[in-house]
């Protein structure tokens, strides 16, 4: 076997489509909501009598528009959790799962070097989470069409970019810890921790001018700050790649010299 890339993608022939319908679902749905919402005469008042707090952390004082509106509802927490589900869950089954099920052994004594092995897992897991990605960019730009939100492509785009960009953080993290590891229970708890963390961070910042300047190191914060349905690309989006490949290249010799076993 010379590509694990194929592999992995075929292991997801049922589960990848299932996510991204699911999520195209999600999309579809909630943008059904839009017209009832839009007709409704009393919105103004009832956002500007929201709590400051409340504004703060989640754009709910922006749903008088279409674009606002799907950010306060699915963009700013439900659609993130399900990516970043998704992409930690996938993270840690990939070798960690391998390993904990025997079978890593079996990629390891083919003419793959371990270095391609681990590089090929990362291009399938980014890869699946651009699908999804793909199936939110396609429903938001169809359900904005269909109901009337007034998104563009360009602010579908960077809110599937956001999206995508997230759970490419977290789950290479799991995918590394893995590997590094070979303990799946560990490839889902330190991303999952971190997320915690990251989040806390990124509420607290809002909500605490202590915590003000420190939000912009919340991938959280990096992600949605600039909507995350925005017209362009926001700079710090940036700082959702540079970790992940960072800790890819740095994981890469020592995976390559690990004893590999069976997980436990």
């Amino acid at each position: 076997m010379r590509n694990v890339f194929q592999k992995a993608l075929w292991d997801q022939r049922r589960s990848l489509p299932f996510w991204a319908s699911g999520v195209a679902l999600v999309v579809l749905l909630e943008a059904a909501l839009w017209p009832s919402m839009a007709n409704m005469t009393s919105l103004d008042d009832y956002l500007r009598d929201l709590p400051p707090a409340l504004r703060e952390v989640f754009p709910l004082d922006q749903m008088a528009t279409g674009a606002g509106f799907l950010n306060a509802e699915l963009f700013t927490l439900v659609l993130p959790m399900i990516f970043l589900v998704f992409a930690i869950t996938r993270g840690a089954r990939m070798l960690a799962g391998e390993e904990k099920a025997g079978t890593l052994d079996l990629l390891l004594v083919t003419p793959l070097s371990a270095t391609r092995l681990l590089v090929q897992e990362a291009a399938a897991l980014t890869l699946s989470i651009a699908v999804l990605g793909t199936a939110v960019w396609g429903a938001t730009v169809i359900g904005g069409r269909f109901f009337g939100l007034g998104i563009s492509l360009a602010a579908a785009t960077v809110g599937a970019i956001a999206l995508v960009l997230l759970g490419f953080e977290f789950g290479m993290l799991a995918l590394v810890t893995g590997a590094l590891t070979g303990r799946r229970g560990l490839a889902v708890g330190v991303p999952a921790a971190l997320v915690l963390a990251a989040y806390l961070l990124f509420v607290a910042g809002a909500l605490v001018n202590e915590f003000a300047e420190w939000r912009r190191l919340s991938p959280f914060d990096q992600a949605l700050h600039a909507g995350p349905l925005a017209a362009q690309l926001p700079a710090s989006f940036v700082w959702l790649v540079l970790p992940p490949m960072l800790a890819l290249v740095t994981a890469l010799p020592f995976w390559s010299r690990r004893d590999i076993g069976i997980g436990r």
